[in-house]
């Protein structure tokens, strides 16, 4: 699936001559936007991470899903460590500009605690559920790789 198969649901969209630049996105004062991932076939939610200007060109330029680390200050390559990586079909932003949508081949499971979608905590009347089992253990995704 790419972002020319959108144009077979809306057939009315028209495809604006106009090239995309980092500078039309509204990043936070930190130079931070959230971006939202999908799976780009079922349209499930995956997860949410954090780009900035380098993690978005990187991630469009080269078609593997790019974010920015709070924690480590650092770009983080999504499956650097763990294997589970996101091939992006399509990438979107939305009407104020200060919110990306990626929609992605997720390879293996999204969360790092080892379910598919991070998304797995459900509060019905006041209690918590956890929808989605865990797939592949942590310690499995994040163990050191053998030299």
């Amino acid at each position: 699936m790419s972002a020319w198969d959108s144009l077979t649901y809306f057939p009315n969209w028209q495809i604006m001559n106009k090239k995309f630049s980092t500078e039309q996105l509204a990043f936070s004062a930190e130079g931070l936007i959230p971006a939202i991932a999908q799976d780009a076939l079922s349209g499930e939610v995956l997860m949410m991470a954090w780009m900035n200007k380098e993690a978005v060109e990187e991630t469009l330029s080269k078609g593997q899903v790019c974010y920015w680390s709070r924690s480590r200050q650092s770009l983080w390559r999504k499956g650097e460590s763990s294997g589970q990586t996101q091939k992006l079909v399509a990438f979107r932003y939305d009407c104020d500009a200060d919110t990306i949508l990626l929609k992605v081949e997720q390879q293996g499971v999204a969360c790092h605690t080892g379910r598919r979608s991070c998304f797995y905590n459900q509060v019905d009347n006041g209690e918590v559920a956890e929808l989605l089992p865990i797939e592949t253990a942590p310690s499995v995704l994040y163990k050191k790789k053998e030299k």
